[in-house]
């Protein structure tokens, strides 16, 4: 490998005056361009790692870092007048909405026009977002929907007891509400109270949004999200946007019409700057981002199982060219015991190397469990973390059965011997056990929060039993070091890792590739689940208890908000 980039240094440095020429001409933009960058779908924090670098797969979604890139570039580009930003569909969490938004104020900062274009209308991530820039244009006829945010739940407990069906649920932390909506028929107090507390701080952000992005005080914006949905026309005559526009004739409306705006793509803009005359000898220490995405369980298969992410936290302590790591996690959480183990491994790498976790969209219960290990936790204002408690849930179909016709007889040898049984219905004795069980990984919970957070054992108490907070909140509760992006974040490593930092690219990480097992027949769905699935149940708790595992799970908010 070294002789390979010895020779492509030789072959380079023999034609170097004709590779600056190519360079040169790369990186040239005519004078009063607009650097386009476009929102069409899923945006992520960081530039997803490439498995093939050398196959065709597709274009790569849009990354909030991308966005501080091309903010750290454009001083060096006097030519450049502005970024034109196509916001076709936003499709992610209110963090990234938050990070998206704060990347764009970053580029107004630094002198540089933003214009905003919706070419098929908006909702309120998408206003939100736009309010960020200094004009914001619509298509005709598209609806513009700034309408807030609002959170529902299915309780289905009349429905199961209807077809005689019970769920047992044990919960650890007066908050803990995954599950409750198969055990009651209403929303309880607790979860009716940290809803409104989410639902108060997005909306409160997204007012302060409307209110300095359009130059209106907050009475005023808060009018303009009431008054939604609005048609083009309306919303420019209400100030929300400037004004109407076709695609076509953007170009005119950035320059003038004898000479529109030429308008450059925010990826060739980039790729011509990041071209180098002469390549790297060697390989340069780096900064690895390592991803914590989705349900945490014990397996193989998915991105945040144990297995593969322990062999990657392991592969991180032993690279020599790893400085420090970027813990990046958007997770609801799940397994008690896998998040246990992963918080093992990442306590064991903190040794030995700088960690710094970044909260994305969702960091909570066992997301949050694993980020306690690290030496400090950034995450944005809207970002839902914490839920530290634990859940453990079952549904028991006796009833059911017994109304079909269906008679069990259980033979056992030992007190307890059913008890693991996911079916089996739990008499007191039982529940006490289970209670004690869950009981104890609870403590166990907020002893490692205490731990990582360097705080007493009822510090922590007083802010866990499953209680979610906003980023703001958890910051103000000790939960959360600093509020910002993941571009704070990578600063805050910078500075523990050192100086030199300053000069250390980034390495996404990939968790390594599990054996999976041969795929089992496809089976036609249970009625239960049809009917639940038809009732917009969220089944993530109830699919882990159903394994015999205690669950730190939470779920509802990442899909329920909108």
């Amino acid at each position: 490998m070294i002789l390979l980039r010895l020779l492509w240094f030789v072959i380079r440095l023999a034609f170097l005056p004709w590779v600056a020429l190519i360079v040169w001409l790369r990186r040239r933009v005519r004078p009063g361009s607009f650097v386009m960058v476009e929102v069409d779908g899923f945006v992520s924090d960081f530039p997803a790692p490439r498995r093939a670098p050398f196959l065709l797969s597709g274009l790569k979604p849009l990354s909030v870092a991308s966005l501080h890139e091309l903010a750290d570039a454009l001083p060096k580009e006097p030519r450049v007048r502005g970024v034109f930003v196509v916001l076709r569909g936003f499709r992610a969490g209110m963090a990234t909405a938050t990070s998206v938004r704060r990347a764009l104020l970053r580029l107004r900062e630094g002198g540089r026009e933003v214009v905003a274009y919706l070419p098929q209308g908006g909702d309120t991530k998408d206003l939100y977002i736009a309010s960020a820039a200094s004009r914001v244009y619509a298509a005709p006829h598209a609806t513009l929907a700034p309408v807030g945010f609002a959170s529902s739940a299915r309780y289905a407990r009349r429905a199961l007891d209807n077809v005689g069906i019970e769920a047992q649920r044990i919960a650890a932390g007066a908050y803990k509400s995954a599950g409750e909506t198969l055990e009651r028929d209403s929303m309880s107090e607790g979860q009716r109270e940290q809803i409104d507390a989410v639902l108060d701080g997005f909306y409160g952000e997204l007012v302060a949004a409307i209110a300095s992005g359009r130059r209106v005080d907050e009475t005023r914006a808060k009018a303009l999200i009431d008054g939604a949905p609005y048609q083009p026309a309306a919303a420019a005559e209400a100030g929300l946007v400037d004004g109407v526009a076709y695609e076509d004739e953007l170009p005119s409306l950035l320059g003038t019409r004898e000479r529109p705006a030429p308008v450059v793509r925010m990826e060739r803009f980039l790729r011509a700057r990041r071209a180098r005359l002469l390549p790297a000898l060697r390989r340069p220490p780096v900064l690895a981002v390592l991803p914590l995405h989705g349900a945490i369980m014990s397996g193989t298969g998915a991105l945040a199982m144990d297995e593969r992410f322990v062999g990657a936290v392991r592969t991180l302590r032993v690279a020599r060219r790893v400085r420090g790591v970027l813990l990046h996690v958007d997770s609801p959480g799940g397994g008690a015991l896998a998040s246990d183990r992963i918080h093992h491994e990442l306590v064991q790498l903190a040794r030995e190397k700088p960690v710094v976790a970044c909260f994305a969209n969702v960091a909570a219960s066992g997301g949050y469990y694993a980020a306690a290990a690290a030496h400090h936790i950034v995450a944005e204002p809207t970002t839902i973390t914490g839920s530290i408690g634990v859940v453990a849930a079952r549904l028991v179909i006796e009833p059911l059965l017994s109304r079909i016709g269906i008679v069990t007889e259980t033979l056992k040898r030992g007190a307890r011997a059913a008890l693991l049984d996911p079916l089996h219905p739990i008499d007191a004795e039982e529940r006490k056990v289970l209670e004690g069980e869950v009981q104890s990984f609870y403590d166990a919970f907020v002893d490692v929060v205490a731990t990582g957070r360097k705080r007493s054992r009822e510090q922590i108490h007083a802010v866990a039993q499953g209680r979610v907070w906003t980023g703001k909140d958890a910051a103000d509760r000790g939960l959360v070091d600093e509020l910002g992006d993941a571009r704070t974040a990578v600063d805050a490593l910078r500075s523990r890792v050192g100086p030199a930092a300053a000069r250390m690219p980034l390495m996404m990480t990939r968790l390594p590739l599990a054996k999976v097992p041969p795929l089992a027949p496809a089976r036609e769905p249970s009625l239960l689940a049809t009917v639940l699935e038809l009732l917009d149940l969220d089944l993530s708790s109830l699919s882990l208890a159903r394994s015999g595992e205690r669950v730190l799970a939470f779920s509802w908010l990442a899909e329920k908000l909108r």
